[in-house]
């Protein structure tokens, strides 16, 4: 048997990170001796755990640490990170640390180094010159750079519960159900955008084409008027169905006013991506007054920031529709420093890929029709994520009729 002793320190209690560290080293094998718990006699007060950790072998250990590391447990013996050279671009080293959406530090000399930005299934490449450590997808790393590699020297800060004030949020963040009072769901959401305004960070919006053909459409124009919207990410399909709406009053042929199929319907998106085209893209369509109203129109016209990333069911697509992955992944990471709150509705493989690169400080409430979205997105690693199982017309609907009571953007 080899063994590792491991310390927590903080909310272990009611946050279950103890019992999730327990629950880990015995799911992957091993066993553990709690040697030491301090358990906090007030809700302000942090508790204390020391575990000893065991495995059958140096592997089997290894990875337990690593699991465990996740949940903030450190090690007691802490040395230098291991760094070693990519032997090539866009491939790390064999064993290479691949990190979570925690704030995570290493440890280079005698300092430890924060990691930024937070971000999950990336590497952490050093410069021990500049004292810098950052996360790194494939694409980000050069031959000769130098990349951390196992679980030594790494320290990692899960986000606790703070006891210390009820969170109408956190009665989201049970399991799913349809069944869940909706107002008391969507007030809470309310109050998160305006929480998040006032601490000065971005508010993100992640919307599929079911805003539009829901007729969701005046809700989000006017959330973007009011100054609750910092940034939109969707695909081609939204500002497309969007951008017809306006042209056309339809949406995949279907007139939104009346909700009947209109004779050559099925054309309009086509002549709506044609005409965008020829203008140069949306924000010259919105200039030259082909576009006059609708999402896009009211991001032009007040300065939201939007990205598109196309995929291969696309027409057209939109000039603005980046349509290589990495570089839209990258410029989507770019875009979110800042941002405090994500709102994703009606889309969930922008809300998946989305959650991928937001850190675990960023909240996210999910809205969908289907409850295996809201599911899916919390199982890919985004578990600060909570859902809300509704239409999606509807919950705009509710919800700006909070937020217009409380009045515009702090």
């Amino acid at each position: 048997m080899v063994a590792e002793t491991v310390e927590l320190r903080g909310h272990i209690i009611d946050s279950l990170l103890l019992p999730k560290v327990l629950d880990d080293i015995i799911a992957r094998g091993g066993s553990f001796e709690l040697e030491e718990l301090t358990v906090g006699r007030t809700r302000e007060d942090q508790s204390y755990a020391r575990v000893r950790v065991s495995a059958s072998h140096e592997e089997a250990l290894a990875e337990i640490l690593r699991r465990i590391q996740e949940h903030g447990a450190e090690l007691v013996e802490q040395r230098e990170a291991v760094l070693e050279p990519a032997p090539a671009d866009g491939v790390f080293p064999e064993d290479f640390h691949v990190t979570s959406n925690h704030p995570t530090s290493v440890r280079v000399g005698s300092a430890w180094l924060p990691v930024a930005p937070a971000r999950m299934d990336c590497a952490i490449v050093v410069d021990p010159g500049a004292g810098t450590a950052r996360t790194a997808k494939f694409s980000q790393v050069r031959k000769g750079e130098l990349v951390v590699v196992g679980h030594r020297g790494i320290r990692v800060q899960p986000l606790q519960r703070d006891v210390r004030r009820a969170d109408l949020f956190e009665f989201m963040a049970s399991d799913v159900s349809a069944e869940k009072p909706k107002a008391v769901a969507i007030r809470a959401v309310a109050d998160r955008i305006r929480e998040t305004k006032a601490a000065g960070e971005k508010v993100l919006l992640v919307a599929g084409p079911a805003v539009v053909h829901t007729g969701a459409v005046p809700h989000v124009v006017r959330l973007i008027e009011m100054g609750y919207v910092d940034l939109l990410f969707s695909g081609n399909a939204l500002p497309v169905h969007d951008i017809e709406r306006n042209l056309y009053g339809t949406a995949l042929g279907v007139h939104l006013d009346q909700g009947i199929p209109v004779a050559a319907g099925h054309q309009h998106h086509l002549h709506a991506i044609n005409r965008v085209r020829a203008a140069g893209g949306i924000r010259e369509a919105v200039e030259a007054g082909i576009i006059t109203g609708g999402i896009m129109h009211a991001c032009v016209k007040h300065n939201v920031d939007f990205v598109l990333a196309g995929s291969v069911r696309d027409d057209g697509p939109l000039p603005d529709v980046i349509t290589d992955m990495v570089k839209a992944q990258q410029v989507m990471a770019e875009k979110l420093q800042g941002a405090g709150f994500a709102l994703m509705v009606a889309t969930m493989l922008h809300s998946i890929a989305t959650g991928n690169l937001l850190p675990a400080s960023c909240r996210i409430a999910c809205v969908d029709i289907n409850p295996s979205v809201v599911t899916k997105l919390a199982d890919r690693g985004s578990f600060q994520s909570v859902g809300v199982v509704t239409d999606v017309e509807p919950f705009f609907h509710e919800l700006m009729s909070y937020l217009e009571a409380a009045g515009g953007a702090p």
